[in-house]
């Protein structure tokens, strides 16, 4: 659904009622009510803009009307039940057409990914900073299932460990990480199974949980879960030349290691859809007008 801003109504319960994304097209001069922006999903400034991410939303409406809807209802309520609230969509959408075609079309089947070049993770300890380094540029530091359960390590360390005043994660080679390993997709025996072990191994709980003791430094490409989980972070800073971007909507799902939760409370839901439904990159100096980061550091 494509409306100017000052069009869309001022009922407090009028967008939870809506079975589509609502895309508001407010320019810069209009004067409309914060309950009319509040009543939309995505806001952008001219039509061609709009018109480009309904087209995208027409490809594969369900998932853009569930990330919509998990945005909506998780705005408000605690970051464990957005979690939650997160998993459960996202495991509808692992059963759902649009994901399986992707999945069908893939030209191998799913499988594990292993490094071999020692830890997936370097830890060194300096008096009461713990560093933290991913150590798999040869996957380009992917969150495959072997570096989820050596983040899920590291972040209990916080749990055990109340003389660790901060922890700091960066990493090795090109980009801090291109996110979850697409080879690895599809592995769980079905998506109920998949929101069972996200419930048990996500690291966005610990993440949110120990923010203020994180520091995240980000570099290259940071995609899907690879800025989604940094996100948490109480400081998250990038090298100039980062971008970042949100692409599982490609894949007919929506963020799923946290990103509805952390992303929108750093930049607020509207822009986090638009991030999703556009799957377009966003470079460091944007993500710092807009609060993706705290400061730009090379």
């Amino acid at each position: 659904m494509i409306v100017t801003a000052n069009e869309v109504p001022t009922c407090e319960d009028w967008l939870s009622r809506q079975t589509e994304p609502v895309i508001a097209v407010s320019e810069r001069d209009q004067n409309c009510t914060q309950m009319q922006l509040r009543n939309t999903d995505v806001i952008v400034t001219d039509f061609p803009s709009a018109q480009k991410i309904a087209d995208r939303i027409n490809q594969a409406p369900i998932p853009a009307l569930q990330l919509v809807q998990v945005l909506r209802v998780t705005e408000n309520i605690s970051v464990e039940q957005g979690l939650l609230i997160e998993s459960l969509a996202y495991s509808t959408l692992q059963s759902g057409r649009d994901y399986q075609n992707w999945l069908a079309g893939r030209p191998d089947p799913p499988q594990h990914i292993s490094g071999t070049n020692g830890e997936p993770i370097l830890l060194e300890r300096r008096e009461d900073i713990v560093y933290a380094r991913f150590n798999r540029p040869e996957f380009h530091n992917a969150l495959t299932i072997e570096m989820r359960n050596a983040l899920l390590e590291v972040l209990t360390l916080l749990e055990v460990d109340t003389s660790i005043t901060q922890l700091k994660i960066s990493a090795l080679g090109k980009c801090f990480s291109i996110g979850g390993e697409l080879k690895e997709f599809g592995l769980a025996p079905d998506p109920a199974a998949a929101h069972g072990i996200r419930c048990k191994t996500n690291p966005a709980y610990l993440f949110a949980r120990h923010s203020p003791r994180i520091h995240c430094h980000l570099h290259g490409a940071c995609i899907g879960s690879g800025i989604e989980l940094p996100a948490f972070s109480f400081y998250l800073t990038a090298n100039r030349k980062t971008f970042f971007q949100l692409p599982e909507y490609c894949f007919g799902l929506m963020p799923g290691a946290g990103g509805c939760i952390s992303i929108a409370r750093r930049i607020g839901r509207h822009r986090t859809a638009l991030l999703v439904l556009s799957g377009k990159k966003i470079n460091a100096k944007t993500a710092l007008e807009w609060g993706l980061i705290d400061a730009i550091v090379d």
